[in-house]
């Protein structure tokens, strides 16, 4: 019996990238951090107001999704989200990011609603 597994263009994207441009997609990514201001938070914030977009092989993205899951190598796909662990959508500090799901994301916000940021914790 032939198992199917489902890839959505997300993930097909995400795995032709890191087999045939995983090294120009981490030169941009390094680029994207070394643009970033650091905070006294640890944050690294894009110049923003919102998180920043990036366009890399004909997709676009935000810069936060893009570079964790770049130098992470690791797939998303539709149904995956990118954590902020500290609350902010301008961050792309990659060890202030985390691969979770719609709900795990939902529940962090009630959380950080509820008692802010333990930025030790980071």
């Amino acid at each position: 019996m032939i198992e199917f597994a489902y890839a959505d263009e997300g993930q097909q994207w995400f795995e032709d990238v890191f087999a045939h441009h995983l090294e120009e997609a981490r030169s941009r990514a390094f680029a994207l951090i070394d643009e970033g201001v650091v905070a006294d938070t640890g944050c690294i914030e894009t110049p923003t107001i919102g998180a920043r977009k990036v366009r890399f092989k004909g997709r676009q993205m935000p810069a936060y999704r893009f570079i964790f899951c770049i130098l992470n190598q690791m797939v998303a796909g539709y149904e995956d989200v990118v954590r902020h662990r500290c609350d902010n959508r301008c961050c792309i500090n990659p060890d202030h990011l985390e691969l979770g799901s719609r709900g795990e994301n939902l529940q962090d916000e009630r959380e950080f609603d509820a008692n802010g940021v333990d930025f030790t914790l980071l």
